[in-house]
């Protein structure tokens, strides 16, 4: 039977090696981004959710300036989940001495939406109708890389359901979220 020693000696090197893989994930998808811009309602309507992410992610169109402005990237995607990693800073602070709610919400408001984003076929978006975050722990400039990661649990014609968590590299929860979104159809010829 290992001891108590053992088995966090064990979980600490999981983390570290968690934490190399992060990393590693995260200089890639930097690599490949296309600087920050405001991308045209055309390129929206253009193809499947899905698509459109991953679009992003190749550098393809510009990647949305509140990525730049919070230093988060996305780091998976795939039909019915997303997700996005950062790190926080001294800068993300609150008065109280911890990282902003804001700084949390709006990784789980991203991962949420864009979960939901994943499902939509050619010609329909989404906008947040709801969004409910529960905070768990403290998040500091300390804690390192966190990830957004968020699971679509329902979408129908005209509304997508979402659930999501903000973790760290050893597993520990700092928030979890749900959203409700909106789905509509994308006008013929946006500009």
């Amino acid at each position: 039977m290992p001891t108590l020693g053992a088995e966090r000696s064990r979980e600490a090197t999981e983390a570290e090696a968690t934490l190399e893989l992060w990393l590693a994930r995260e200089r890639e998808v930097r690599l490949l981004m296309a600087p920050a811009g405001k991308i045209p309602a055309g390129e929206l309507a253009r193809g499947p959710g899905l698509d459109f992410l991953e679009r992003i992610g190749r550098g393809e169109i510009p990647s949305p300036p509140i990525m730049q402005t919070l230093d988060f990237v996305p780091v998976e995607a795939e039909r019915g989940r997303m997700v996005f990693q950062g790190t926080p800073k001294p800068d993300y602070y609150n008065p109280i001495g911890s990282v902003h709610g804001g700084y949390i919400a709006t990784l789980l408001d991203s991962a949420l939406g864009c979960a939901v984003h994943t499902m939509l076929e050619r010609g329909y978006g989404y906008t947040t109708l709801e969004l409910k975050v529960n905070y768990v722990r403290a998040l500091t400039d300390k804690t390192g890389p966190v990830r957004a990661e968020a699971h679509v649990v329902n979408v129908s014609r005209q509304v997508g359901v979402a659930q999501g968590r903000l973790f760290d590299a050893a597993g520990r929860m700092y928030a979890w979220g749900s959203t409700t979104c909106l789905i509509f159809p994308l006008p013929e010829n946006a500009p």
